[in-house]
């Protein structure tokens, strides 16, 4: 149930969420949510590159409280970085779930 919850919430909710809030624009923004899932690259740093009961926030550079700060900020840029910093910040979200569901 714990994949099936985490691979929802990285797919089909952030294409409801751009249907929901960008109803004019929602194919491009699906797009750049979907592209801020590139993040998840900095797991190629870990040794072992995957491992099923490891929590990614706060293990992962790219998955910091800090790296968060600056999706945080990315918020009050111009579009498209609004966009992007809404994908990494539910990336997030979504990680800490994944988390809090081990």
């Amino acid at each position: 149930m714990r994949f099936f919850i985490h691979y929802f919430l990285h797919f089909a909710a952030p294409l409801i969420i751009a249907i929901c809030f960008f109803k004019e624009k929602w194919k491009k923004v699906y797009l750049i949510f979907l592209a801020t899932m590139l993040v998840d690259l900095d797991h190629l740093l870990a040794v072992p590159i995957f491992q099923s009961n490891r929590c990614s926030v706060n293990f992962h550079p790219l998955h910091t409280y800090y790296a968060m700060a600056v999706y945080f900020l990315l918020l009050f840029f111009k579009k498209p970085y609004i966009y992007i910093g809404i994908g990494l910040l539910f990336h997030m979200l979504t990680d800490y779930i994944d988390c809090l569901l081990m």
